[in-house]
């Protein structure tokens, strides 16, 4: 799985020179530029609004989420979309999502945490400084959010899934929720090191894979979470742990979870 995600990775720096089919992203949803001083770049930001955003004046509680090629539209997607805007637009979800897209060829170095001997990475701490110093302020200047950290939730799959759980710990005053789906931690032992020593957390975290994963996906999973249960502030129950017979590592386990993940996570 590892050799999967760095050609994967590779693949979406080319993945736009393809012709590829109409776009399917719903009218909620709405691009725009942002730079990244953190990264040394400028992030391309993909933004759903709920449909009754135009007509109302109440705040909406926001998610950020990552790989925004791959949440909304099936024209950028690499091998399939979430659905993301379909199944909120179902739900009449009152919610905003921020997509952000990911780093193509630096995919792999902005979604995790610490280095890797073999594949390095480890520059998450600008990514995730990005998304909380620039990119939420420049949000929630710009529309109507609750900006609590009760009503801030980040929601990622793979590098993404090991990402969003730990901006949570990073982040215990901005993150309040974690959807945590098919988590890469087997990319270093630091990440249960960090949860060892984190403080007592209050976060909700949903988190969701397949069991026809990589080998060791539900074992990682199942270590993490016993280590958090552990860390709680006592008789809280804010952990859900989902694991799908014969899920597999992409996005149809991804889009098929998240509407119940969503559910749960903003309830």
């Amino acid at each position: 799985m590892r050799f999967i995600l760095i050609i994967i990775a590779l693949v979406f720096s080319v993945i736009e020179a393809f012709p590829q089919q109409q776009s399917t992203a719903s009218k909620q949803v709405s691009i725009f530029s942002i730079d990244a001083p953190q990264l040394k770049t400028t992030k391309k930001i993909w933004l759903y609004l709920p449909k009754n955003y135009a007509t109302s004046t109440k705040k909406f509680p926001v998610i950020y989420m990552h790989d925004a090629q791959n949440l909304f539209d099936e024209k950028t997607s690499f091998v399939g979309e979430w659905e993301v805007d379909e199944t909120l637009d179902s739900l009449n979800a009152q919610v905003i999502v921020v997509g952000i897209e990911h780093g193509n060829d630096k995919r792999l170095d902005e979604l995790t945490p610490f280095k890797n001997e073999k594949y390095g990475g480890g520059n998450a701490d600008n990514y995730l400084e990005f998304i909380v110093k620039t990119l939420k302020p420049h949000v929630d200047l710009t529309y109507r959010t609750k900006k609590e950290v009760k009503n801030t939730a980040i929601i990622g799959s793979s590098l993404g899934g090991l990402v969003a759980f730990y901006a949570t710990l990073k982040y215990p005053k901005v993150f309040g929720k974690a959807g945590v789906f098919s988590p890469s931690l087997w990319f270093t032992n630091d990440i249960y090191e960090m949860m060892q020593q984190a403080p007592k957390t209050k976060a909700k975290f949903y988190f969701l894979c397949g069991d026809s994963e990589s080998e060791n996906m539900i074992n990682d999973l199942n270590k993490m979470t016993k280590l958090l249960d552990e860390n709680r502030c006592y008789c809280l129950k804010l952990s859900k742990k989902e694991i799908i017979k014969d899920g597999q590592h992409n996005e149809k386990l991804w889009r098929e979870g998240f509407k119940k993940a969503y559910l749960w996570m903003m309830e």
